[in-house]
């Protein structure tokens, strides 16, 4: 049936432009990938990144079918997908702003996160349908890891190594952007969102990504900073309790060099978290991370104690 639906633009972050759009037979979300984000400095990615996306929605489809919305359809930098009421699919981001910090909802987080990539670790069918190593670069190891090294020269060495080491590492499928802004709280459980950063790579990526989040949190919402180390905490024992590809002990190396990486990339990269605005959070970050990269901390416990003493 031919039809003209109304749409509307909904709020996707800087990297798409998205729309709920309301056909006859129900709302769809759309998906258009930009190819120059909406943040100060110049950052370009590639379009194709939109095909790579619905992809990965495919894949991890097939590992955890409800921590993925369902795709319907792809064509030339577009996609659709099912539109998820949000009332009955909160933003995770929304809920730890309020101080809603759920360390069960966050081993759920680990658990769905840990099954994908348990799914699709040491497949070479898998990686072959993920040619994606320049767009991870362009648009994840370069504007966090590179650009930030070149702000600090003390620390771009480290920096520079741990992106290599980074890109280098070819065991399953990342997401690239595992954020609470990413994830919402459905009634299954968490689904995950914009994985625009789709890569056959390293999985410590992932985990050290949204782990670093909950830190950061621990600065925005003050009050909640001991549920968010608890959170922080159960979302890597369930995590590492699925673990299954490799031995734990180097995924948590990798894990604990990337996140105080992350950390100052989140106030000095190319893509700053809009929340922390006071110098003095920033000089937080930056003082902590530093001391964490020149270290070298050995484990993901031991960031989460040298985090939790830096709070007092």
């Amino acid at each position: 049936m031919n039809e003209t639906p109304p749409a509307t633009p909904l709020p996707g972050g800087v990297s798409s432009d998205i729309w709920r759009v309301d056909l006859a037979r129900g709302a769809v979300c759309v998906k258009r990938a930009l190819p120059r984000l909406r943040v100060a400095q110049l950052w370009e990615a590639p379009v194709e990144r939109n095909r790579y996306e619905y992809e990965w929605f495919r894949v991890a489809g097939e590992a955890e079918p409800h921590a993925v919305p369902r795709v319907l359809a792809q064509h030339e930098g577009v996609f659709a997908m099912e539109y998820l009421e949000p009332a009955r699919h909160p933003v995770w981001k929304t809920l730890l702003a309020q101080g809603r910090a759920d360390a069960g909802f966050a081993a759920q987080v680990g658990r769905a996160l840990a099954a994908i990539h348990a799914a699709t670790a040491g497949r070479d069918d898998i990686a072959r349908r993920f040619p994606t190593d320049e767009i991870f670069y362009k648009i994840r190891l370069e504007p966090y890891l590179v650009f930030t090294g070149s702000r600090f020269p003390e620390l771009r060495e480290k920096l520079n190594a741990i992106a290599e080491r980074t890109a280098e590492t070819k065991l399953c499928l990342v997401h690239g952007d595992i954020s609470p802004k990413n994830i919402l709280c459905g009634p299954r459980g968490p689904v995950f969102l914009d994985a625009e950063c789709a890569w056959y790579g390293d999985p410590a990526f992932d985990l050290a990504f949204c782990l670093n989040h909950l830190l950061l949190k621990c600065l925005w919402v003050p009050r909640a900073a001991q549920d968010f180390l608890l959170s922080f905490q159960s979302l890597f024992d369930a995590y590492k309790s699925k673990l299954s590809w490799e031995k734990a002990e180097a995924l948590e190396s990798r894990a604990a060099t990337l996140l105080p990486a992350l950390l100052l990339a989140r106030v000095d990269g190319k893509s700053p978290v809009e929340y922390l605005v006071s110098e003095k959070d920033r000089q937080h970050v930056r003082a902590t991370a530093r001391e964490l990269l020149l270290q070298r901390a050995a484990s993901v416990a031991s960031i989460r104690e040298a985090w939790q003493k830096s709070l007092r």
